[in-house]
């Protein structure tokens, strides 16, 4: 589009506007201070005539991109070839955003502060499931709990994972026994993006939402391309495959089907302590998902997935001759897991939308000699009706959650003295909630949210949520969010220290389901410069209060781990500070840091929480050399030291750990058609929790059934000549993944 001004003294200016090599259409052009504007044609092209001879501020804006700036001095007849190259604006405060609000909003508008991280930034280091993906965002943290099968669960601002509920398509399936080795069978194929919200969610998804959700949004049939692969290896032996199909099923349908699989079999020992330094692993998740059309464009999808997993850790002798068996010590776990997800809005006039899911969870393990064979099934659904009544945005709702859990464990029955032995545990939990959004004014939003669940167990349950967003200016949003939670227990599927090893379990009285209280206050500010720099800063104070809080004592005896509800409280508290950088020259920096306290005060005394770090930190810087097709990206994360479960006062590994970093270099070379080639090396600095001068990390490999362990009458392991730390087997002590440097190479191919 041209624009014409009549005038003596006059020039033009014309150019095309570009990104990443693209034309960019509809682009806005802007002389400013004057009216004068163009408008990109489908070439990408502008042209503006008939300027007044002076100086002036270019100004270029498109949606989904960076505004750019250039200062211009024209002269009389001048015409003034200036292009533009527009970076597209990845700091993700536009997505769309469900997890804050359960409907889908722009994030600037949400009341709730939501972080959104696509599978672009998650092949900054490619990864073979969600749990490791997530070791570069700031403020949550994949935490190892055991040295032999490489159990871990997902921390949120310190807070460990039963805290942390992890939804997927907003589906509470995953959760109790399925948090311990379910959340490494999800493949980052058939993930489109994930949101996380950090702090009290509870109202709206239920009263384990204590320390925040993390929502797993999978991929739609119609976004994904045709024909997708994603192979890559590394120089330890892991083997890693992805492959997505899209069809169409008639004129109303559309489906994707994707598989996963890994493979790691190499028997590593760096530190020469004669067990596995990685868990060996064989797994395979097959996923498909329908989408139907309907009239008035209504939803449903419908969606399943099967994952089977072989790993076991141990004694590098091990086979599978030896499981259950005590002469070779070996931790192997078979996990057979399916799951359904489907979302269906009913054909009425007001928007009803119905959710469920089911999932069957089956584990059949050994630690030494210890079997540990657990069933669990869990149903779910939800029908919730979204209605707007003037300023007042409702989304009232009704849920119903099952859960069917056996296992061959008197102490689970035992741990909330519900269950009695060999007898399933059957929980119902059906509950009601309410949400108003009020827009007090274009700039003022409150949002009051209430909840009530009945546990079949516990009885009533209340969750109320208040959350509160300023828009100070387009520029500048301040958000305040307030809950409560509940929480009922269950130690076998939560707390895997609790089986391997030899310690034994002991409830010292009924145990009381935990309570807390939450509040989150954020401030984002965005920041454009005139050379088409971006800056986004996201800073957060949060508080977390526990009543009930239930501890696992692991140093008042060293054979034992004594749970019992902390007489006194606990506390959560930290800042979080994320910045979002992206310079007009093709460098992108993101990086995060987190201070925090996590504490438990009891008769006065306050201390450090176990395994639990006060300051966090990562980043990914990426530049894009676009002449030669090659991004690069520099990855990593950073721990401050925390505090280790040590077996006695003789036990001579360090009380703290050491601060450490993982760091990771990737080139990706782009410029084949529908190909990718991708490779670098990840723990740049081969950092391990190891070091030569170290004895050992866990104690006693030499004798892991403690058959040559003296015992005094008050069962306290002896120190003797052959024992002279007085130490029982304990692979407990972790802190940091094993893995050394590594080089890795991939593969990618997209056909849309």
């Amino acid at each position: 589009m041209a624009v014409q001004f009549a005038t003596a003294q006059t020039a033009s200016i014309t150019g095309k506007i570009l990104s990443e090599g693209k034309l960019v259409e509809f682009a806005n052009v802007v002389l400013k201070g004057t009216q004068m504007i163009a408008v990109t044609d489908t070439s990408g092209m502008y042209q503006i005539n008939n300027i007044p001879v002076g100086s002036y501020q270019v100004e270029v804006s498109a949606l989904g991109f960076n505004k750019i700036s250039k200062s211009i001095a024209l002269k009389a007849e001048e015409n003034l070839n200036l292009d533009f190259d527009l970076i597209a604006n990845n700091s993700l405060l536009n997505e769309i955003v469900i997890s804050g609000t359960l409907k889908e909003v722009n994030r600037l508008e949400s009341p709730v502060n939501v972080e959104v991280y696509t599978t672009t930034y998650f092949k900054k280091n490619p990864t073979p499931n969600i749990y490791e993906a997530l070791q570069n965002v700031n403020g949550v943290k994949p935490q190892l709990n055991c040295n032999v099968c490489n159990t871990g669960d997902i921390h949120i601002n310190g807070l460990e994972g039963p805290y942390t509920m992890v939804l997927i398509d907003g589906m509470p399936i995953v959760s109790s026994l399925s948090t311990v080795y379910g959340l490494s069978g999800i493949p980052n194929s058939l993930v489109e993006r994930i949101e996380i919200v950090k702090g009290p969610a509870s109202s709206l998804y239920g009263s384990e939402a204590i320390g925040g959700l993390i929502n797993i949004i999978t991929k739609k049939p119609q976004n994904a391309p045709m024909v997708s692969a994603d192979v890559f290896g590394t120089s330890w032996g892991e083997y890693n495959a992805d492959l997505g199909v899209k069809l169409d099923a008639g004129k109303k349908a559309s489906v994707l089907t994707g598989i996963n699989y890994f493979n790691f079999q190499n028997r590593v020992d760096k530190n020469k302590d004669n067990f596995t330094d990685m868990t060996l692993q064989n797994r395979i998740s097959v996923f498909q998902k329908w989408n139907f059309q309907r009239k008035d464009n209504r939803l449903f999808s419908i969606a399943a997935r099967y994952m089977y997993e072989d790993r076991w850790g141990g004694d590098l002798r091990w086979e599978k001759q030896f499981r259950g068996g005590d002469s070779i010590y070996g931790e192997s776990i078979y996990t057979k897991r399916w799951e359904i997800i489907g979302n269906y809005q009913l054909p009425t006039k007001e928007k009803l939308m119905l959710s469920f899911s089911y999932n069957n969870h089956d584990q059949n393990s050994v630690y030494g000699k210890t079997p540990y064979i657990a069933d669990q099934k869990i149903g779910f659904t939800q029908l919730t009706w979204d209605k707007q009544l003037g300023r007042n945005d409702f989304i009232i709702g009704t849920a119903l959650r099952y859960t069917y859990y056996d296992d061959n464990t008197p102490g689970t029955a035992t741990a909330d003295t519900i269950n009695q032995k060999n007898q399933p545990q059957k929980t119902f939990l059906p509950g009601i909630f309410v949400q108003n959004e009020i827009s007090i004014s274009e700039l003022h939003k409150l949002l009051l949210g209430f909840r009530y669940d009945y546990n079949s167990y516990h009885g009533n349950i209340y969750t109320p949520r208040l959350a509160y967003k300023w828009t100070v200016n387009e520029k500048n949003i301040i958000r305040l969010n307030a809950g409560t939670g509940f929480r009922v227990v269950n130690l076998f599927t939560e707390e895997h220290a609790a089986l391997t090893g030899a310690r034994i379990v002991e409830i010292k009285n009924e145990l009381k389901p935990e309570r807390s209280y939450n509040a989150n206050l954020n401030y984002i500010k965005k920041i454009y410069a005139k050379n088409g720099t971006f800056v986004a800063l996201d800073a957060s104070v949060f508080y977390t209060y526990f009543n009930n809080r239930i501890v696992g004592d692991y140093e008042t005896d060293p054979n034992k781990i004594i749970y019992d509800n902390l007489n006194g409280y606990a506390e959560s508290k930290g800042i979080t500070l994320n910045l979002d950088l992206g310079f007009n020259n093709g460098l992108k920096i993101i990086a995060g840091v987190t201070l925090m306290e996590n504490t438990l005060s009891k008769n006065g005394i306050t201390e450090q929480q176990i395994l639990t770090e006060k300051v966090t930190g990562t980043w990914a810087v990426s530049y894009k050399i676009k002449k030669a097709k090659l991004a690069i990206d520099y990855t990593g994360n950073v721990y401050g030291p925390m505090r280790l479960p040590l077996l006695n006062d003789l036990d001579p590994r360090s009380q703290y750990s050491p601060w450490w970093s993982i760091q990771n270099i990737q080139l990706t070379f782009s410029g084949l058609k529908n190909f990718e080639i991708y490779g670098g090396v990840k723990n740049l600095l081969n950092w391990t929790p190891f070091k030569e001068n170290d004895q050992f990390i866990i104690a006693r490999t030499n004798d892991p059934f403690d058959k040559e362990v003296q015992f005094d009458s008050n069962g306290q392991a002896i120190a003797n000549a052959n024992n002279p730390y007085g130490l029982t087997f304990d692979p407990t002590y972790i802190y940091a993944p094993t893995q050394g440097a590594r080089v890795f190479l991939g593969l990618r191919y997209s056909f849309r």
